[in-house]
């Protein structure tokens, strides 16, 4: 027999082996008990004579291998555990596997946590491929999957329910979350849970909506059913008819349902997906009509057909394209037929009860109100229009600043005019100043006529007549460029809400030949019919497009892609091949960014083209490509889409490919903001502005409305780079960041607002400098100091309408009229209650922060300080010896006053200190300042409905106990339905502020003498009625 290892005593008594040779030795023994003694001495001690071990791992390689061997899985056990020590984690691994139920999961040692970890990668790799591959793949090693699942039922026993679900999303292991989720403690929160993490953690977008459809199904199977997420999985996988179901159950529920219908209904809008919600509305049934089948089309139903056919097919196979025309009526047809026969035939008073049909017919009205986006619109304008904080003196001053004969630095303030009253309806600087607005000539005045759009947007019932004067009068057409300017200002004012207008937008379209009038119509229908994949309009832009007019070309390739957004339709393929037949490349660059737009959202199943278009010889449609990569892949942080990305900034041969390419970062990554600065920082600090220019776009559109310290940090050496152009973008960025921010918050807004107004007022500073300081000025006080940028929406679904804006506004590097496009992207930050019959009542609720960390800026003041300088004058000699004579003389009766207090002080006298200090007068002493008491600021304000709420303030908003409303949802923000806890009393509802016959007046240059929009806002700060009183005559 072999020798066994040398022995020593321990500090416990036991001896412990001072060598491994003689366990090793056993090995070689013909007895298998002897074998199996040496394996589980070795095991025991392999962490610290592994290297020893090694030596001989043939052995138990051999011993593994052996099928008569009864203990062949602890050999394979120990053989992994020193190829771990080895750093061979696929041997170690291979060896695990083999070692079965030895291989414990639950072991908390750093062995165990590494092969677990690896374990999970390979299998995620495997089942990932699997899923992937066209091709049919092997089979998953059963050892395999018994340790994943063995940890994952490790997770769920343990109660680390979030981690389950993790593990279960990556390894893509449907039945595992399911099991998770119902075994959890708290199932409406780990659904929630689940529902963020399946939009980050899922890269693929056909297991995202397996995982929706799980959830779907165990929000439906759940005690009591969260509605709201319901819908909003619905949302995302793109089913209109599932949603128009569930709201017409809840609106024939009683008066709590019908406030729950309401609100899915504000939630799903803030998606701001047009088409969608035109689908659900067009789905549910019309309680006017019981003979009809259903809810007759509206205007612009002609677009329904192809969506529901790409619904049907999203829910089918989740396919690549949307169907050609032909097919996609004979899938809508079939979709009728047989999913939504039960609810499109149904009688409208099925399953009421007891619920009368005027009270179902007046909810339904509602409903669709808000669907239609007609009622949030309104309050949305109300809340604008009444709350506008905007400061008339920034314009004023900087229009003061700057030489009246630069053309570029007029027409920025027009654009800055226009951004900070957006939505507000206020128009009083230019009615103020339109002999400084005469200036604007052939497209400058385009660009101002389409401002007012951007200052009336929303305001859909007046849009037109607002726009009246600029359009042609009895058949009269005045100025090309201010009726091409009204029809993008109809675009603005009814963006992704155009039903009522797209119709006069398409026949003056068809009407005209002139390209100035046809560029205006093209953005305008694009803008109006965001989204809806119209065949008919679709067919006039191409007709425009074929003209082959550099101007009116430009802008049908971008209304196309805005008409077409995310439906993936072959007819990109068409636009592709008109941008290498033509040689203009003003069209060519409109046709790749609207080729951009079409394939929005739809990730992996956007590759081919991507790749076609980035493979491309033409640096244009490279330059396509990589807004194709951002469109496809927008708000994914999808590391295969960055990497890409950062390979073409730092690869291509143009700059305005590697420009873009570094943007596109911004819209990848906008889900997750604090990531951005930190992937663009090297780029930040490139030789080439270009590539600096693209890395502050970046991290304004990632981290836009965050305040983040990162981006700031990052964007404040680049706005005094020495590159005009990149001083532009950093100032512009700079203002995306910090927009509502307050210097409570943020301290360097203050810094900034003075850098701003420096770079304006600075001769020697460049235009391109000066026109991102007054377009920085302006989006920082947007929508009257009220609208924050948002790229998503408060549950986590990008805005469709504004990611799309952001991608748009970006082309004013090339065409500044598309600077207008960045009002897209503002939302406003109010808290708007409302009632059943959607009323705001008379509300007050608290925000427990201070008021100063979430206040309006300070307004500046109007009153001129003029400091009036000595001029110097000339002096003698003689006058200047006697000055300093007078000066000495003037010090020594000072000093001998002071000698004479500090005497009288001595002699603690009071009336002879008075008595002697008589003459202290002369001394110059400095009076003491007084002392001004500074009130202790309130740890919390009171806020009255509707209330300005920023995103940061959200937290802090309570409403207040004993109140007679309670919300609906958790989160005090945007639209939020209230339930009336004493319906019995009467209620107060607050007066609302309709700028309907503000805005109905004419517009600036047709009625100079119209009262302007800010008197509604002036009417606030008057001082209030002195209290009641009675006069007694004397």
């Amino acid at each position: 027999m072999a020798a066994v290892a040398v022995a020593r005593p321990s500090e416990h008594g036991f001896s412990q082996p001072t060598s491994s040779a003689g366990l090793l030795a056993m090995l070689d023994e013909d007895e298998s008990v002897l074998q199996v003694y040496a394996l589980k001495q070795l095991n025991r001690i392999v962490d610290e004579f592994w290297a020893e071990i090694s030596a001989e791992i043939s052995k138990l390689e051999a011993l593994y291998e052996d099928e008569g061997f009864e203990e062949r899985e602890l050999a394979a056990l120990l053989a992994s555990k020193v190829f771990y020590h080895l750093g061979e984690l696929d041997e170690s691994l291979t060896y695990a596997l083999g070692a079965g139920p030895l291989f414990d999961v639950s072991e908390e040692s750093e062995y165990v946590q590494t092969l677990v970890a690896k374990c999970i990668d390979q299998y995620v790799e495997l089942s990932v491929k699997a899923n992937e591959s066209k091709e049919k793949q092997p089979p998953l090693d059963t050892r395999l999957v018994a340790i994943v699942e063995r940890m994952l039922n490790k997770c769920i026993t343990d109660g680390q329910y979030q981690q389950a679900v993790g593990i279960a999303l990556e390894c893509r292991r449907l039945d595992k979350l399911e099991e998770a989720i119902t075994k959890s403690d708290d199932v409406p929160a780990l659904l929630a849970y689940t529902l963020r993490v399946s939009q980050t953690l899922v890269n693929r977008r056909e297991f995202r909506h397996e995982v929706l459809r799980t959830l779907v199904k165990l929000y439906t199977h759940s005690g009591s059913p969260d509605y709201i997420n319901i819908c909003q999985c619905l949302m995302f996988l793109d089913d209109p008819a599932g949603v128009a179901a569930i709201l017409d159950k809840l609106v024939k529920g009683d008066s709590d349902d019908a406030l729950l219908a309401y609100q899915v209904a504000f939630d799903l809008f803030e998606n701001e997906f047009q088409q969608f919600l035109l689908n659900v509305r067009d789905r549910l049934p019309d309680p006017r009509g019981h003979a009809e089948a259903g809810h007759p089309p509206a205007e612009g139903a002609e677009s329904t057909p192809p969506a529901e056919g790409a619904t049907a097919a999203a829910d089918a196979t989740a396919s690549a394209s949307a169907a050609l025309a032909a097919e996609a009526k004979d899938e809508a047809s079939a979709m009728e037929e047989d999913t939504g026969a039960a609810e499109s035939h149904a009688p409208a008073i099925e399953g009421l009860g007891d619920l009368p049909i005027a009270t179902y017919a007046e909810r339904m009205t509602r409903l669709k109100g808000v669907l239609s986006g007609e009622t949030p619109i309104n309050l949305a304008l109300q809340f604008l229009y009444s709350r506008n904080r905007a400061d008339l003196l920034v314009l004023k001053n900087i229009k003061g600043a700057v030489d009246v004969r630069n053309s570029v630095c007029h027409g920025a303030i027009i654009y800055a005019n226009g951004l900070m009253h957006a939505g507000t309806t206020v128009d009083t600087f230019l009615r103020e100043n339109l002999e400084w607005l005469s200036r604007s000539t052939n497209w400058a005045k385009f660009s101002a006529t389409a401002g007012l759009g951007v200052i009336h947007r929303g305001h859909l019932q007046q849009g037109r007549a607002l726009m009246a004067p600029y359009l042609p009068q009895n058949g009269v057409s005045g100025s090309p460029y201010s009726e091409g300017g009204a029809l993008y200002a109809l675009g603005l004012i009814h963006a992704n809400h155009g039903e009522s207008i797209k119709t006069f937008l398409l026949e003056s379209l068809r009407n005209t030949t002139n390209e100035i009038i046809q560029h205006g119509a093209c953005l305008g229908l694009g803008l109006a019919a965001l989204g809806t994949a119209n065949e008919e309009i679709f067919e006039d832009l191409k007709s425009v497009l074929f003209t082959d007019s550099a101007n009116a070309g430009e802008a049908a390739g971008i209304g196309m892609g805005l008409l077409m957004v995310g439906s993936a339709s072959e007819k990109a393929g068409e636009m592709l091949a008109y941008a290498h037949e033509t040689q203009h490349e003003k069209i060519i660059r409109g046709l790749a960014l609207g080729i951009a737009l079409v394939v929005y959202g739809r990730e992996e199943e956007a590759d081919t083209l991507i790749e076609q278009m980035t493979r491309d010889q033409d640096p244009i449609l490279r330059y396509g490509g990589m807004y194709a990569l951002a469109m496809a892949y927008r708000a994914t942080a999808n590391n295969s889409a960055i990497r890409r990305l950062l390979h073409f900034a730092v690869s291509d041969v143009s700059d305005d490919v590697r420009r873009t390419a570094v943007m596109a970062l911004g819209f990848v990554l906008c889900s997750e903001p604090e990531q951005c600065p930190r992937i663009v920082a090297l780029l930040a600090e490139s030789y080439n502005p270009h590539v600096r220019y693209g890395a502050a776009m970046a991290v304004g559109i990632a981290c836009a409305g965050t305040g983040l310290t990162a981006a700031l940090d990052l964007l404040e050496p680049l706005q005094k780079d020495p590159t005009d152009f990149v001083r532009q973008g950093a100032l512009i960025a700079t203002a995306m960041v910090l927009i509502q921010e307050t210097e409570a918050r943020q301290p360097r807004v203050a810094a900034f607002r003075k850098h701003l107004d420096k770079v304006i007022g600075d001769k020697h500073e460049e235009t391109m400098g000066k026109m991102g300081a007054i377009l920085a000025a302006g989006i920082l006080d947007a929508g009257g100091r009220n609208v924050t940028i948002a790229l998503r929406s408060r549950s986590e679904h990008d805005r469709v309408t504004a990611v799309v804006g952001m991608a748009v506004f970006t082309q004013w590097w090339y065409w500044y009229p598309l600077a207008y496009f960045l009002s897209l992207t503002f939302a406003p930050t109010a808290l708007i209650g409302l009632n059943g019959a959607l009323q705001m009542p008379r509300l007050e609720v608290t925000s427990a922060a201070r008021p100063s960390l979430f206040a309006y800026p300070a307004p500046l003041s109007d009153k001129k300080e003029e400091e009036v300088k000595k001029v110097p004058t000339a002096q003698l000699s003689t006058t200047a010896r006697a000055k300093t004579k007078a000066k000495k003389d003037a010090a020594e009766k000072a000093e001998k006053g002071k000698e004479a207090i500090e005497k009288v002080g001595a002699k603690g006298g009071k009336k002879e200190e008075e008595k002697e200090g008589g003459d202290a007068m002369e001394v110059e002493k400095e009076p003491e300042a007084k002392k001004v008491k500074k009130e202790k600021e309130p740890e919390s304000e009171v806020l009255s409905n509707p209330a300005r709420v920023i995103p940061a303030q959200e937290k802090y908003v309570r409403f207040p106990e004993g109140s007679r409303y309670a919300p609906l949802k958790k989160v005090a923000a945007g639209w939020v339905l209230l339930k009336d806890l004493k319906p019995g009393e009467p209620e107060e509802l607050v007066s609302q502020h309709a700028p309907a016959e503000q805005g109905a007046a004419a517009a600036p240059a047709a009625a100079p003498a119209a009262a302007g929009g800010a008197a509604a806002a002036a009417d606030e700060d008057e001082p209030p009625p002195p209290e009641p009183f009675e006069f007694v005559p004397q």
